[in-house]
């Protein structure tokens, strides 16, 4: 694998592969600027200054510079604090805030250009996917949190590709992010845990990379070893899903989401946005919400009765509420005045979920809704609004970022960011992309 990624290249990788990690750099941008406003981000941005180290590396959102470590790390939390970061296809973990933050850092520090970055994010996110998908579910069902643990490795190889390490360096880079691999589902709850998953994984994926450049070495073995990655973290591990068709394709499938909240819900949002279009329907007319969910992700995100922003983005209940009501599910409905709203918690508690394993996906959902008038309107969704086969265009997405990074550093700044993000493979350096992101003196 690591002679793989050192030898990779742009004429490797398929346009529609390219197109794919623009728009995933384009939207980090947009939820790290949004990020960088919320307590966690502010949290996580703070310490990283507060760490110090030589200022070389820039804070997304901010002016000042810090260590490249402590700006991967902060970034990343960034990126995840508002939950409309992207999401992988199949195990729904989210390739950005490791790999794209891990790289940003990394290209920054050395110099690279907009070129040498992309092609790094492409092998970073390749390394995460091909893990995934050779420990998936078996992973998420002993507990693990994919993003953080997967995206360890992801990170170490995009950073080790702009360090242009050799085959062996990287062999080491990977074996010592191994090392630092964690992360828990032990989650969905009133604070702040979930956002900081992805920080340990950039921070811990650039450490790697940086520690084999100074020759220090890591195990050959840590995926398949006898007491390695496969062993430690999964029940079943499969090597040779890791390794199929490697050199052949690029398995990276990259969704992106249009609601503030985990992305398993957003097929429930998706039926209660339809059922609110549907005759007959009157929000404050509901009698009873019935929504049945595929046995894999049944019993996630299941709070009836939120009390915090935290709390509000990863419940299916309150989502579903707050879209039957008000017709979207972005960050302003998960504010403190619909937490509080005596309509919204009443629909809350009413929504019952139940397991349906006929339903084809594992993130499918199908939803009644009954009014006080007997009538039934029913709806289900298959594949969400912003998946592969129900895209977000180009023009929503680029939306969908002055939406979150406007308020942040002004639209024309946010405008010259998109730019240079379509421009990605010209520029002369990655410096140039960062710039409009991040603030003046």
């Amino acid at each position: 694998m690591s002679e793989h990624f050192v030898g990779l290249s742009y004429q490797d990788i398929p346009t529609s592969v390219v197109d794919s990690v623009k728009k995933l750099v384009l939207d980090f941008l947009g939820v790290s600027l949004a990020g960088s406003r919320t307590e966690s981000g502010r949290i996580a941005q703070t310490f990283a200054l507060e760490m110090g180290g030589s200022p070389q590396v820039s804070l997304i959102g901010r002016k000042e510079k810090t260590g490249i470590v402590h700006a991967a790390f902060a970034n990343a939390i960034c990126a995840h604090s508002v939950e409309l970061d992207d999401v992988d296809e199949l195990a729904l973990f989210h390739f950005g805030p490791p790999i794209v933050s891990a790289a940003l850092a990394t290209a920054e520090m050395v110099g690279a250009s907009g070129k040498e970055f992309l092609i790094a994010v492409v092998a970073g996110c390749e390394m995460m996917a091909r893990l995934s998908r050779g420990c998936n579910p078996s992973l998420r069902d002993r507990g693990f949190h994919t993003t953080p643990v997967c995206g360890a490795f992801g990170a170490a190889v995009a950073s080790s590709k702009l360090l242009r390490l050799s085959s062996r360096e990287m062999v080491s880079a990977l074996g010592l992010a191994g090392a630092q691999a964690s992360g828990l589902m032990e989650m969905y709850d009133d604070s702040m845990q979930k956002r900081v998953n992805p920080g340990p994984a950039a921070r811990n994926g650039v450490t790697a990379a940086l520690l084999a450049r100074s020759g220090f070495t890591g195990t050959d073995r840590i995926l398949e070893g006898e007491r390695g990655f496969g062993k430690a973290f999964c029940d079943e591990f499969w090597p040779e899903k890791v390794l199929e068709n490697l050199g052949e394709e690029i398995p990276v499938n990259i969704e992106f989401k249009p609601y503030a909240c985990a992305r398993p819900i957003h097929n429930a949002i998706d039926c209660a946005l339809s059922i609110r279009q549907q005759p007959g329907f009157d929000s404050t007319r509901i009698k009873a919400i019935r929504v049945w969910r595929h046995p894999a992700w049944a019993k996630y995100h299941m709070n009836n009765s939120p009390h915090s922003f935290h709390e509000a983005q990863v419940s299916l209940p309150y989502s579903v509420a707050v879209a039957l009501l008000e017709g979207n599910a972005l960050l302003q409905q998960y504010g403190e005045d619909r937490l509080n709203s005596e309509q919204v918690q009443r629909l809350t508690k009413m929504v019952e979920v139940l397991e349906d394993p006929s339903l084809p996906r594992g993130v499918s959902c199908r939803m009644e809704v009954t009014m006080e008038s007997g009538l039934f309107l029913s709806a289900q969704v298959d594949y969400p609004k912003g998946s592969l086969k129900n895209p977000m265009t180009h023009e929503e997405l680029e939306e969908k970022a002055h939406l979150l990074g406007d308020e942040v550093v002004g639209k024309a700044a946010l405008s010259e960011a998109i730019a240079k993000v379509g421009d990605l493979e010209h520029l002369c350096s990655v410096v140039e992309l960062l710039k409009p992101v991040c603030l003046r003196s």
